[in-house]
């Protein structure tokens, strides 16, 4: 006895609730009617019973327009009487709606992509840039993308445009020519956060392009040409030093024997004529010239 008095009414509840499927689920968690709803009342009962009466009296042509089908990437948000009925959307494949009192509308579930268009954007470091974007994102709750909001599509294009220049504005050039992934990330999980209450589901975002005003492109270009000829010039000084001590090493060696430097001498005048040239010019030694003029 203990034991069953402990199943109430609240535990009833919350095994129903788990039961229920997850886009049920979904639309009691997205969606709160409100608490002064009365119902359809006395006269929406009535148009409802009148509705029954001619479904059956039109029988079966009344199937024609009773039954409807969705796709497998659609779903069917109804409402009777103008309010929306309890047990979030329908489909899918077919489902039951009463004439006269009842309408649906059709949410497509599959992801959607739209371009940004270029923002033009001043960035922290004052520096005017056109920037443009790419957004993907799907319906993830029908139900609540119908009744919380006019057009989820439209209102998800205009957030991502001032998302964008918002974000863009708070950061330097470089940051922008170099953070293109984290800028991206960081815009989804802004976008994600501000239409979860829409019912939709902001998958990703990537910046296309970015373009820089003419006259920056071109100071750009000649900051970097100047910084890679002061690289080259930096560069050949470098070799020039290198080569002057690896000379200054072989003048040493050379110092030591004379007979080292004649045949150096050789070795440059094989070196030319291996090049059929006419003309050779013979390095006449300083000692051989002191020679003749001792000899004077």
């Amino acid at each position: 006895m203990e034991d069953s008095s402990a199943f109430t009414l609240g535990s009833c509840q919350k095994i129903v609730t788990e039961d229920l499927p997850a886009a049920r689920r979904a639309w009691q968690i997205g969606y709160h009617p409100d608490e002064n709803d009365g119902g359809i009342g006395v006269i929406g009962w009535i148009l409802t019973g009148l509705s029954w009466v001619l479904v059956i009296a039109t029988m079966p042509f009344s199937f024609f327009v009773c039954f409807k089908v969705v796709q497998e990437y659609e779903r069917a948000v109804i409402f009777r009487l103008g309010r929306l009925l309890h047990g979030g959307s329908r489909g899918p494949g077919i489902f039951f709606i009463l004439p006269c009192i009842e309408s649906y509308s059709k949410v497509d579930l599959r992801t959607s992509v739209f371009d940004v268009p270029p923002q033009e954007v001043l960035t922290k470091d004052s520096v005017t840039v056109s920037v443009d974007a790419v957004v993907y994102y799907r319906v993830s709750n029908a139900t609540v993308s119908v009744a919380n909001v006019e057009n989820a599509h439209h209102s998800t294009r205009l957030l991502a445009q001032t998302t964008l220049r918002n974000m863009l504005g708070t950061k330097n050039l470089h940051e922008i020519l170099g953070d293109r992934e984290s800028i991206s990330c960081d815009m989804q999980g802004v976008l994600d956060d501000a239409t979860e209450n829409w019912g939709i589901k902001v998958e990703r975002v990537e910046i296309k392009d970015v373009r820089l005003p003419v006259q920056l492109q071109r100071a750009m270009a000649a900051e970097a040409e100047a910084a890679r000829e002061a690289r080259a010039k930096v560069i050949a000084a470098e070799g020039e030093q290198k080569a002057s001590r690896a000379l200054k090493e072989a003048a040493e060696v050379l110092s030591l024997s004379p007979a080292a430097l004649q045949l150096r001498y050789l070795q440059t005048l094989n070196t030319i004529s291996a090049e059929k040239n006419s003309t050779i010019i013979f390095p006449l030694p300083i000692d051989f010239l002191r020679h003749f003029m001792g000899n004077e």
